[in-house]
């Protein structure tokens, strides 16, 4: 049997990743203002969570295809999240400092999901 075959979207590192960032996002909004919660907030963490469940959804398909259009659904949520944290660095809603993990983990994935999509197009 071959050790490299996935079976799950959970043996995905990019989704595990994914799980990672979308936790740090949960960790970093937590302090924001109040009056934030039903929108900087809101719209943080579910661009957050729309990666892996992205990743998960379009590995769960049938067809390489579909998977493709997640991975790009998923590639879209990186940059949204990437745009909203640097927006709310500047509007002072939380500081560098603690950002610095998050747009770590952004870059990563944002390769991570490149290399994928382009190696899912190759054998498409």
């Amino acid at each position: 049997m071959n050790a490299n075959i996935t079976r799950s979207y959970k043996d995905l590192v990019v989704w595990q990743k994914g799980i990672a960032l979308a936790k740090l996002v949960y960790q970093l909004t937590k302090n924001f203002p109040s009056e934030e919660k039903f929108g900087r907030v809101a719209q943080m963490r579910q661009a957050a969570v729309s990666i892996p469940s992205n990743i998960a959804e379009g590995q769960a398909r049938h067809t390489t295809g579909e998977f493709i259009q997640f991975i790009s659904h998923a590639e879209g949520s990186v940059a949204e999240l990437d745009t909203q944290l640097i927006l709310s660095i500047e509007l002072k809603l939380c500081r560098d400092v603690g950002a610095k993990a998050a747009f770590e983990m952004i870059a990563e994935l944002r390769r991570m999901l490149n290399v994928l999509r382009r190696k899912l197009a190759a054998r498409h």
